[in-house]
């Protein structure tokens, strides 16, 4: 650590190569989506928290998704509009390494949340009778804390590699924020370890779940199809579709960046892709959740009622 201080205390975020007004456009459009993206997800924790009937443990796990889409944009976006508001893109060392660990460490649990929200739609549906004994509080409750915490896990391991690297320029780093590939490239030094265990840590935290969830949603679908009622099949299609337009965007983008071979070609188009990543999914996410979910739905024409009462 001491002898990675000693040779670089800053790194100079590169972001979009633009003019003054188009990046003062950015800025604005930054600060709408992020600002929309907080509202829209603090929307549906408050809801969540205040109405009873959405005490059930799969909305009790799309609230630690809204936590998480908050937390995950407030780490990147306030960082990227201050360098859109200003010519100074500097960001010292610690701050640095901060970003990334909390950038992945969200990351890797939002994978994780998602996988335990489709084994959570997997119990209701194919296993309907059994659903409160296999889905009961305790369960819920040891699902998210594994979750969280293997994420960070993860993270910290991203982090302490990270920080035994030596950088002895040039200190750029080619990306929005401090994310790991980008910053990877300025060691002075093989990162073969680091490539490793990231490489390693996408399979567990993207493969892994992708393939679990795959093999859930086809049971799902049979299940499904054998639904007699219209309406069962409809409000079934309707909760489960919700999720795999959530899971499509997440690990689709995620795969994108992470498993596909690096080259210079695609700088420009993984920081595109990272910015959608972190603002435009939080962004995204409440709303696919709300315009298609009928409780969320009723949810808020309740509150909305109990306002105007």
């Amino acid at each position: 650590m001491e002898s990675n201080q000693s040779w670089v205390t800053e790194f100079i975020l590169v972001g979009f190569h633009l003019s003054a007004k188009m990046e003062k456009l950015l800025f604005w459009i930054y600060s709408l989506f992020y600002i929309f993206s907080l509202l829209a997800n603090g929307m549906i924790l408050g809801l969540i928290c205040l109405d009873l009937r959405l005490h059930t443990p799969m909305y009790f796990f799309l609230s630690h998704l809204a936590i998480i889409d908050m937390s995950y944009a407030s780490n990147n976006v306030p960082k990227m509009m201050a360098n859109l508001a200003n010519k100074n893109r500097t960001i010292s060392f610690v701050p640095c390494i901060l970003q990334t660990f909390l950038y992945l460490g969200f990351a890797a649990t939002e994978c994780l949340i998602l996988m335990v929200m489709s084994y959570d739609r997997f119990v209701a549906i194919c296993h309907p009778l059994q659903y409160t004994v296999i889905m009961n509080w305790r369960a819920c409750r040891v699902l998210a804390t594994t979750s969280w915490a293997c994420g960070f896990i993860l993270a910290l391991a991203h982090a302490v590699l990270l920080l035994r690297l030596p950088f002895c320029g040039p200190w750029e780093v080619n990306h929005l924020f401090c994310e790991i590939l980008s910053v990877l490239k300025l060691a002075c030094v093989d990162t073969w370890i680091n490539q490793v265990v990231l490489l390693a840590a996408s399979i567990v935290v993207l493969v892994g779940p992708l393939c679990l969830m795959l093999v859930s949603y086809i049971r799902i679908l049979c299940a499904v199809l054998k639904i007699r009622s219209k309406e069962g099949r409809r409000k079934a299609f309707s909760i489960c579709s919700s999720h795999l337009c959530v899971v499509g965007l997440f690990f689709g983008i995620a795969m994108l960046v992470y498993m596909v071979p690096d080259s210079n070609q695609r700088e420009e188009e993984e920081k595109i892709l990272s910015l959608f990543h972190s603002l435009f999914n939080p962004f995204l996410n409440p709303l696919i959740y709300s315009l298609r979910n009928a409780q969320v739905k009723g949810a808020l024409y309740r509150a909305l009622q109990k306002r105007s009462v």
